[in-house]
């Protein structure tokens, strides 16, 4: 397949910029808030619950539309607020320049609220190097959230897109959303840039099968997108 029939799709947080410096603790802690306040948890109960519909459903919201009523415009709403987040972001023209350079379509995929994407995107000098913007209010199925890792949701988004999974390369910094991926026919980035301030030190050296390239940066990327 020719380099510019390819099409990418880039996570946000920790992918293009670094979630984990701010932007995640103050998310984790309005969403805990949330919760507090909506469902009558303690707050070590509320931050439990917050943080095992993530693991579960790869987004906190779907655990609380599922299980708890909990409508997902209201919520986006309510947590998504963060006031003051732009003054902890920072952009770098280089990363521009490396989107601008790797040939194919680029789209943004994410778990997060078009809001939200678009502070963040406007905030780091990103807002124009995407074609367009796939965020946790379009991974909607039959009434209920289903964001990235459902592998039904990929299906449907790609089916909008009018693209096939072989056409596709998803750049992400969380693996399991890539396993999916892969296993649809996806080719897989892994952007390792952030992931020790995210947390994560062990296995960052090791290449899972699912895992076509790792990367620490987008200029690595847009020097060899051959693969």
């Amino acid at each position: 397949m020719a380099l510019r029939d390819k099409v990418w799709l880039f996570d946000l947080d920790d992918t293009l910029h670094n979630a984990s410096h701010r932007a995640f603790r103050e998310l984790n802690a309005s969403m805990a808030a949330y919760i507090v306040t909506h469902l009558g948890l303690a707050e070590a109960q509320a931050a439990e619950l917050r943080n095992r519909y993530w693991l579960r459903y790869g987004a906190t919201l779907t655990g609380l539309q599922r299980h708890h009523g909990v409508k997902p415009a209201h919520f986006l709403a309510e947590t998504h607020r963060l006031p003051g987040l732009e003054a902890h972001l920072h952009g770098h023209a280089h990363d521009l320049a490396a989107l601008r350079r790797l040939p194919g379509r680029k789209f943004l995929m994410t778990n997060a609220p078009r809001g939200y994407a678009e502070r963040v995107l406007a905030t780091i000098g990103l807002s124009g190097a995407f074609e367009g913007l796939i965020c946790v209010e379009d991974m909607q199925l039959f009434g209920h959230s289903r964001p990235k890792p459902d592998a039904r949701m990929f299906r449907v988004v790609l089916a909008r897109l009018k693209l096939r999974a072989t056409q596709c390369v998803l750049v992400e910094d969380t693996l399991i959303h890539q396993k999916t991926a892969r296993g649809l026919g996806m080719k897989t980035v892994w952007m390792q840039r952030w992931l020790r301030q995210a947390g994560v030190t062990q296995g960052v050296q090791r290449r899972p099968a699912y895992v076509s390239r790792r990367v620490r940066s987008l200029a690595a990327l847009a020097r060899s997108p051959h693969f």
